[in-house]
């Protein structure tokens, strides 16, 4: 059967409580789960607690951040069966901290852009994720009817970057792609590149596959084109790649309306993977 490895929770930026996203696969007929919460040990633990629900196996996942200083943009690593480790709980709470910081400056200056705007409504709202998110802030602003939606004209007005910088907008400092893969191979991980078309990151994908750093590239994609997915697919066949798929779940937290399942990955993929984690928890 085949699985979507690329979701999101209350964990971090998605709507949807980590309990119900076994229920959801279930139902769009997958056997297999990966919730891959941003820079999150959380989703990591809860998979290894609970290996099966509503019948639906769950891979232990994480999405790491990493930033691509040549090129100048954020590179996202899908991590499959990372060892629950002190050095990815110390990345997970750095990274935290890193983003509860970035995100109150936004909210101090939209309390002066927006008297309706409150920065405790959106601590409030963020009680279930390990830190705040730029959701949690437009969550406020459309409960009162102040933005269009989520990540819309409002969105990228305060927090947009390209083609103008969002009025408000801090990000946190990132580490870079090789601090992050040094971390996943640290961890025993899976290491797959999620979406390259999304931060334009075929030219990285192709260094990083030449140079035997990533493990499988993310193909089925909703927001890869075309033209990128035939390329990782060619590379994929070249280099005997992991090809995976995700939908890349945020609930409500989301553009557009993606059901878990819209993306997946085949079953004889994810044996690969899962093959490939024990065999690297075997070695010292």
């Amino acid at each position: 059967m085949r699985g979507d490895l690329h979701t999101h929770t209350l964990y971090s930026d998605g709507s949807t409580p980590i309990e119900k996203l076994p229920f959801l696969a279930r139902c769009a007929g997958l056997g297999w789960l990966a919730v891959s919460d941003h820079d999150s040990i959380r989703s990591v633990r809860y998979a290894y607690a609970h290996p099966q629900q509503e019948g639906v196996n769950l891979i232990p996942a994480t999405e790491l951040t990493a930033y691509d200083f040549a090129r100048e943009h954020r590179v996202h690593l899908l991590c499959y069966y990372p060892d629950d480790c002190q050095a990815l709980a110390d990345f997970s709470a750095m990274m935290a901290a890193r983003r509860r910081q970035a995100v109150l400056q936004s909210c101090a200056e939209l309390e002066q852009l927006c008297p309706q705007f409150r920065t405790d409504e959106a601590l409030a709202l963020c009680k279930n994720s390990d830190t705040l998110y730029k959701t949690h802030v437009m969550q406020v602003l459309l409960q009162y009817a102040l933005a269009d939606s989520m990540y819309g004209d409002t969105y990228r007005a305060l927090f947009g970057l390209k083609p103008v910088r969002g009025k408000i907008l801090h990000n946190p400092a990132y580490e870079s792609v090789d601090t992050v893969l040094a971390l996943a191979k640290q961890c025993r991980a899976v290491v797959v590149l999620a979406h390259p078309s999304v931060y334009h990151s075929m030219a990285l994908a192709q260094e990083l596959i030449q140079a035997g750093r990533i493990d499988g590239v993310e193909i089925d994609h909703p927001r890869n084109t075309p033209e990128d997915k035939a390329q990782l697919t060619a590379w994929a066949q070249q280099y005997d790649l992991i090809i995976t798929g995700g939908t890349d779940y945020h609930g409500m937290n989301s553009a557009h309306p993606r059901p878990v399942g819209t993306c997946t990955t085949a079953e004889e993929q994810i044996l690969r993977i899962r093959a490939l984690a024990q065999k690297r928890k075997q070695e010292l």
